[in-house]
């Protein structure tokens, strides 16, 4: 049976990446308090009462993210919240390998009803136990948020851990298997619009969301891990394909997304969605030719 750890207050981000790095270090695992020297995702469950996304923040995230100003939050905002429940988890010394490496294939959002901006949350984070994959072995880690006891959002984001070293260029760290053999271009999309993101893109998010994993500060940083230049995270390229579509959304929704091969900044990609019935489906690809996909998903009411 889990054991459950009620939090306070939200951890440093500062502190979980110094944590999250630390574990990179030889023989660090032994430590108790690092990462990497269990067996099996823990049975633990991470709970903070009470937290809000500032209203501050929420207009740097919105600025950010392309979002326009609201009264409620965009289903993305509560992952400020949620992650640095992730980073704990698995910077806790009961989980099994280190953060730094792990690749993001999916995330799905879950959002029940409007969330007013100011509204104070409940959240739990835990974690799936390991299950084969092709690469290696994935788990998932679920979030939920509640109010008052009423459950208005939860995210289901899995992560591979690799089960062998890959070539560089190829390796862990962010998203790039989850369609990383997908080279056609989309089928019968909307007209695409173009996204020109600067170099200086993951710093900027790095800044709001509090994920700062070196692959996305700055090139230097990222060639340590086999990329040529920064990547754009993946929850970066989640949100702003939402605020394209902000004025379409339904007020509660499902919104799933499967990662392909990173975006390297500074970049341009292209947008295209289309409609059926009342699902919406959307890509980002590369912007020339559109072969390359970056990420696809779908919104259902």
């Amino acid at each position: 049976m889990g054991a459950t750890r009620e939090l306070t207050r939200a951890p440093s981000s500062l502190g979980l990446s110094l944590r999250a790095a630390a574990a990179l270090v030889p023989g660090a695992s032994a430590l108790p308090f690092i990462a990497g020297g269990g067996r099996e995702i823990p049975g633990l469950t991470l709970t903070l009462h009470g937290a809000r996304v500032n209203g501050e923040r929420l207009a740097v995230y919105a600025r950010v993210c392309g979002f326009a100003s609201s009264a409620t939050l965009p289903a993305t905002a509560p992952h400020l919240l949620a992650f640095p429940l992730h980073m704990a988890l698995m910077t806790d010394g009961s989980f099994p390998f280190p953060a730094v490496g792990l690749v993001h294939l999916a995330n799905r959002i879950s959002l029940h009803r409007a969330i007013p901006a100011a509204s104070p949350l409940d959240l739990s984070v835990q974690a799936t136990p390991l299950e084969p994959h092709p690469k290696g072995r994935t788990f998932t880690i679920v979030s939920e948020a509640r109010i008052a006891g009423e459950l208005v959002w939860e995210e289901h984001s899995t992560m591979l851990r690799r089960g062998s070293t890959p070539a560089p260029g190829s390796s862990g760290g962010d998203e790039r298997d989850g369609l990383a053999a997908r080279t056609q271009p989309p089928s019968a999309t909307a007209a695409a619009a173009e996204w020109q993101l600067g170099e200086d893109l993951g710093r900027r998010y790095a800044a709001v969301s509090g994920d700062r994993n070196p692959i996305h500060m700055h090139a230097l940083s990222a060639r340590l891990f086999g990329f040529p230049r920064a990547i754009a995270h993946g929850m970066w390229t989640k949100a702003r394909c939402l605020a394209a579509l902000e004025a379409e959304l339904p007020e509660a929704y499902a919104v799933d997304v499967a990662f392909g091969r990173p975006i390297l900044l500074p970049g341009r990609v292209a947008f295209t969605h289309t409609r059926e019935h009342e699902q919406i489906s959307f890509v980002v690809s590369e912007a020339q030719e559109h072969t390359t996909i970056h990420l696809e998903g779908t919104v259902t009411p």
